[in-house]
Formats: C-alpha cells, sequence, structure tokens
C-alpha cells in the first residue's frame, strides 16, 4: 500500500480528474492525470470496479499489485494527480513483469516516473 499523503481523499477531487484530466492508454489500464499546483507530490488512485471482479478480495489484490508498481516513484515525482483504471480482470494473474511493462511507459510518458529503479 502506499503512504495516506500520496492517496485521494474524498470524491470531488478524483470527480476532478475524471472530468478534466488528459489520458493515456494501455492493453490493461487507462489513466487520467492532471497537475495539481496546489499540492507538493503526488496523488494515486486505483480503480477497480465490479465490472472487473464482483469479489472485493480479487479487486483489492489487483489494487496492491498496481499501487506496488507505482510505489518507489513517489518520493521523487512532481505534484500530479493521477487515476488508473483496470479494465481487465486478466490484471490478476499476469506475471509482475508484464504489468510493469504496461504500466511504466505510461508512468513515463506522464511525468510520474522520473528515476529508472527497476530498470
Amino acid at each position: 500500500m502506499i503512504a495516506q499523503k500520496y492517496r485521494f481523499h474524498g470524491h470531488a477531487s478524483l470527480k476532478y480528474v475524471f472530468q478534466n484530466g488528459a489520458s493515456e492508454h494501455s492493453k490493461l489500464f487507462s489513466v487520467k492525470y492532471i497537475e495539481n499546483p496546489h499540492r507538493s507530490h503526488p496523488r494515486i488512485a486505483v480503480v477497480v470496479s465490479k465490472k472487473v471482479y464482483k469479489s472485493a478480495a480479487k479487486r483489492n489484490r489487483i489494487r496492491r499489485r498496481v499501487y506496488e508498481i507505482i510505489r518507489p516513484f513517489l518520493k521523487s515525482a512532481s505534484a500530479i494527480d493521477v487515476a488508473i483504471t483496470v479494465h481487465l480482470p486478466e490484471v490478476l494473474d499476469v506475471p509482475h513483469e508484464e504489468l510493469t511493462i504496461q504500466l511504466l511507459p505510461i508512468l513515463d510518458k506522464i511525468g510520474l516516473k522520473q528515476q529508472n529503479i527497476h530498470e
């Protein structure tokens, strides 16, 4: 899990990202993001709907897997709000390396990944 200061609190700020943010896509993910000049650190949300998995335990496992890929980049990232939406249930079974390959280019493109920690 990520520290509380890197998470969204309340629906209004997340709603703002979905309505006004730019987007990037991969096979498994959609990422909406927007700069936030009012903050000094990034905020991240991973959204896994009930359409992907009915089971909350499986949705939470997917969420934790994605957070684990993002966590090393948070301390050095600029103030950006990011909402990652998972579209496919295969994310639960895909190897960690494949998830990383799918997600890191998007993070690099939006400016969240500034250090090459995993590479």
